[in-house]
């Protein structure tokens, strides 16, 4: 029996009781950061198993967001750079995504909250059969508007940037618009997460605290939280101490 547990539940009661309501965050992002360092003090796991136990880790900060009425989660699951570790982590990585869009199509909770389901991120770079399990995902959550779930893949927030920098000079060149029109609204709508507002809070877990290239425009006024806890090993606590956190900064628009 885990000793703790009842002093963190009557943690969780007590940092709950104290959020307030109406000054949630509508758009939570996570960098979900430790399950390689996780499976490596486990000593006896593989780092896919460490991924795996991170995907569900995601679907409890999932069920707390829900719980909470935080409307928008965007996690970064696998930026361009991974594509470099080992080949047989990145294959597992694979078959992760393609075993976990396969099962929303038909996932209880998914559905029974209306959540609609966005992969952001240079889907093009990725297997083709991980990209029909996407397909198959969105597709069947498609018509919910109610929440949104984005996860980042094949993402990196610089090559997000030049991508969209790429399409406003081709809408130029092509007479579609012309340079003195070009805004930070007309950037925003040629990026990976065109229509969806930006994050009022990203949390990175792990101790690490940068943001590693993930949402580097939509982030510029975003409160940053870092958590010293593995990914695999987050509580609920550290996610409702996060918010809380988030609920007690003045927020300021500039310097």
């Amino acid at each position: 029996m885990d000793l703790m547990k009842p002093i963190y539940q009557l943690y969780e009661w007590y940092i709950s009781r104290n959020l307030n309501s109406e000054c949630m965050p509508k758009h939570v992002a996570i960098i979900m950061d430790g399950n390689r360092r996780f499976s490596k003090i486990q000593g006896n796991i593989n780092v896919v198993k460490g991924h795996e136990i991170g995907v569900d880790t995601l679907e409890k900060v999932l069920d707390w967001c829900i719980d909470l009425g935080i409307e928008i989660v965007t996690a970064y699951a696998f930026s361009t750079e991974n594509f470099n570790r080992p080949e047989d982590e990145v294959e597992g990585l694979m078959n992760l995504f393609i075993k976990n869009f396969k099962r929303i199509v038909s996932h209880e909770k998914i559905h029974k909250n209306e959540v609609k389901v966005k992969v952001v991120g240079r889907i093009d770079l990725l297997p083709e059969s991980v990209r029909e399990a996407i397909l198959e995902a969105e597709e069947s959550t498609a018509h919910y508007n109610k929440r949104l779930f984005n996860l980042a893949i094949g993402y990196d927030g610089r090559l997000e940037i030049i991508d969209a920098i790429k399409k406003i000079v081709m809408e130029v060149e092509d007479g579609k618009i012309a340079i003195d029109k070009i805004d930070e609204n007309l950037v925003s709508k040629n990026l990976y997460t065109a229509g969806l507002e930006d994050p009022n809070l990203i949390i990175r877990t792990s101790g690490e605290e940068r943001l590693s290239g993930f949402l580097l425009w939509q982030s510029s006024y975003s409160e940053l939280y870092f958590c010293d806890s593995l990914w695999p090993e987050l509580r609920k606590t550290d996610f409702l101490r996060a918010i809380r956190d988030y609920q007690q900064r003045e927020r300021r628009f500039g310097i």
